[in-house]
């Protein structure tokens, strides 16, 4: 039997305050009796074309593509979709959103990434993509980024 997580269910019912979720917590929790992954954050910098800056807590979602920006942060920054793509989410449902470009600075690098233009109530997601782009992986087993190993076959 295959359990599906709604993210947002999940983040309105996490019985932990935001600053209780720094890049080393590995928190676990059962949800319905589902065991629930272990949460990683990590703080970063997105920085919009005309250098606006915004911090950001991002929450690694190693299945996520593409990193989420909400809504009053790509706002402040300046973005403007220069697409709209459709993304199907964990329960199936899918979304339309925008997608554009910005800056981001991780304390393990920094790099332009594809973003994902989030609503108000949307979760900071850090993707694959921009993992990829910056050389880092998520180790699952203590929940930290490393810089993955590099190959070019």
């Amino acid at each position: 039997m295959t359990a599906r997580l709604n993210l947002r269910a999940f983040i309105a019912n996490w019985p932990y305050e935001p600053e209780d979720l720094r890049e080393d917590t590995g928190l676990v929790g059962t949800i319905g009796g589902v065991q629930a992954m272990g949460i990683t954050c990590v703080d970063g910098i997105a920085r919009g074309a005309d250098g606006q800056e915004q911090t950001v807590r991002f929450m690694v979602d190693s299945g996520a593509k593409y990193t989420l920006l909400p809504k009053p942060v790509w706002e402040s920054l300046g973005l403007t979709p220069s697409r709209e793509l459709t993304f199907v989410l964990a329960d199936g449902a899918t979304v339309e959103r925008g997608v554009s470009e910005c800056y981001l600075i991780l304390p393990q690098g920094q790099s332009h990434s594809p973003v994902i233009l989030g609503e108000e109530d949307d979760a900071a997601l850090l993707g694959v993509v921009t993992l990829e782009i910056l050389g880092l992986v998520l180790n699952p087993f203590n929940r930290t980024l490393q810089p993955m190993r590099m190959t070019h076959a």
